[in-house]
């Protein structure tokens, strides 16, 4: 495994100023950066070496960010973070879909490299049975592989974007026990909350449009006014 301080990020903003400002801040923590100001460059890139986590703007001179990703992301497991001045929800929401993270301007330097640090850090699902068995939760419709790290709905592999399966896989793990969303922030993001606690709702309601059915009621994540959310193991 390499080493978090030597891993590569490839940078893909059109503007000098922010692109730089990146690069010096994850240089400082020991990341090596390679950056692209358009589309067409960041694909020369990503075909010539495969970058651990990739930052990228939505706007870009020759085409939107995510269209870019989505060419690619489907097929591959490198991490996403979106960093765009973009900052209505569907955007946000958008940008989540394809995307491990995603940052608006004008942001913190210094918890951008944080955030980057937290998507490249893969939480442990706590154990929820025996040692030598695989863990595996099913009601018949959604099937959750833990150690598989795999989801599947009506027989299907769901595939989802990595926060929203830590998050569906860690409150299953725990059936019935109610989480904060600054709880669920800091175990999932491994940040300080109270800055970004919306970023745990827009993945909750992106994963309840996956995998709950068309009733309206939960089936899987209930929301528990003034609190969080729990898992309902039926």
């Amino acid at each position: 495994m390499i080493p978090e301080a030597y891993k590569d990020i490839l940078i893909v903003e059109d503007d000098g100023d922010i692109s730089d400002l990146v690069s010096i801040y994850l240089r400082n923590q020991h990341f090596r950066t390679r950056t692209a100001g358009t589309v067409q460059e960041a694909s020369r890139l990503l075909a010539a070496k495969r970058p651990d986590l990739v930052i990228c703007d939505i706007m870009l001179p020759d085409g939107d960010g995510r269209d870019w990703v989505g060419n690619w992301k489907g097929s591959s497991d490198i991490p996403v973070i979106f960093l765009s001045s973009r900052k209505e929800a569907e955007d946000i929401i958008s940008g989540l879909e394809l995307s491990e993270d995603y940052i608006t301007k004008p942001f913190d330097p210094d918890v951008m490299v944080a955030r980057v640090k937290a998507s490249l850090r893969r939480p442990v699902v706590p154990a929820a049975g025996a040692e030598d068995r695989e863990r595996v939760w099913s009601d018949g419709r959604l099937q959750l592989f833990f150690d598989r790290w795999q989801v599947r709905l009506n027989g299907e592999p769901l595939n989802l974007p990595a926060k929203e399966l830590q998050l569906l896989l860690h409150l299953a793990a725990h059936p019935g026990r109610v989480f904060g969303v600054e709880q669920l922030f800091e175990k999932i993001w491994g940040l300080d909350s109270r800055s970004d606690a919306r970023t745990v709702m827009v993945h909750i309601h992106q994963l309840r449009r996956k995998i709950e059915d068309d009733s309206g009621k939960a089936r899987y994540i209930e929301t528990v006014r003034g609190i969080g959310y729990r898992f309902l193991s039926q």
